[in-house]
């Protein structure tokens, strides 16, 4: 029923929600997904100021005594704290330095090759290994950078070594191992992002660009740079969000997990590994739950301050 068959009336709200009954119960189920494994598992937060036991169960974490941030104290204060948050920021940082320009190149190059099957087979192979699991990744690593793997063995013939390396175990090796795995796994899947913007340029900015006697270099630098801007600084500002956890090239949570161990931990062990640890190892829940509450609420500060420069600084941002 229209709203002239009604006499020119709006449908009334029920009417609607009515009409729209389908996609009604499409953002239902969203919503019902978000209230039950996005919001109520924060209650769990409580635990963060409170001094929970675990056999007390579920109820523990409101019959347990408030401490207040005692467990924040605590770990600002522990002996670790610095090496952790070193850590924690010197990998996000260099995989957000060494990562973040490899897939807008990635993508500028895919955007340049203009025969369609070379470009499909480039695009594809790129953002194949995004689906491969960071527990793979880690097996494959292990096989190929042991002493007696792919790599070692390749350096030792060429000359380059005389004996393996420990790459796996040395601690001077665990930053670049974890950019370099992080540039691999990660650069296609988000070059589909930078490409999807590139292809929404008006392509007869390229063709007048071409008539004025601009060059590729010149295009690039004067037409696809200038347009993907916006896109590149919501990535950029989402990226300095997701810092203490990973930053662009992937989550150093499974990195530093699958790849650490007690012979590279003094550069591999991180303030999300080590609050696993204490949570799931040492059975301190409160302390693990302070530990990740403040890591998300530096992560909300750092969206909220990155925006705000990208704003001042570019006249762009997410909000």
């Amino acid at each position: 029923m229209t709203g002239s068959a009604m006499g020119g009336r709006k449908p009334s709200l029920p009417q609607r929600l009515w009409r729209q009954r389908t996609m009604q119960l499409f953002a239902l189920a969203g919503v019902a997904f978000l209230l039950i494994f996005s919001y109520a598992p924060m209650t769990g937060l409580l635990m963060a100021f409170k001094d929970f036991r675990f056999e007390k169960g579920f109820s523990g974490i409101f019959t347990a005594d408030w401490v207040g941030l005692k467990w924040i104290r605590e770990f600002v204060m522990d002996y670790n704290f610095s090496q952790l948050l070193r850590n924690t920021i010197v990998i996000s940082v260099l995989k957000m330095i060494c990562t973040f320009p490899v897939p807008i190149l990635l993508a500028i190059a895919i955007n340049e090759v203009k025969v369609s099957p070379v470009k499909r087979v480039v695009q594809t192979v790129s953002y194949l290994p995004y689906f491969i699991s960071w527990v793979v990744v880690s097996g494959l690593c292990i096989q190929f950078l042991s002493s007696t793997g792919v790599v070692n063995t390749a350096m030792i013939k060429l000359g380059w070594i005389a004996k393996p390396l420990n790459l796996l175990s040395g601690k001077q090796y665990f930053w670049g191992l974890a950019v370099f795995t992080g540039i691999w796994k990660e650069m296609g899947w988000w070059s589909i992002i930078f490409l999807a913007a590139i292809t929404s340029v008006d392509q007869a900015m390229y063709e007048a660009a071409t008539i004025d006697g601009a060059g590729r270099l010149g295009r690039i630098r004067y037409i696809t740079f200038p347009s993907i801007a916006p896109t590149v600084t919501v990535v950029l500002i989402l990226a300095l969000g997701n810092l203490l956890g990973g930053g662009l090239g992937g989550s150093t949570f499974e990195q530093s997990f699958l790849l650490g161990n007690t012979a590279n931990r003094e550069t591999s062990e991180i303030i999300q590994t080590y609050s696993f640890r204490m949570g799931m190892s040492k059975g301190r829940y409160s302390y693990a739950t302070s530990i990740g509450m403040l890591q998300s609420i530096i992560s909300v500060l750092l969206v909220f301050s990155s925006n705000a420069v990208a704003k001042r600084v570019s006249g762009r941002g997410l909000f």
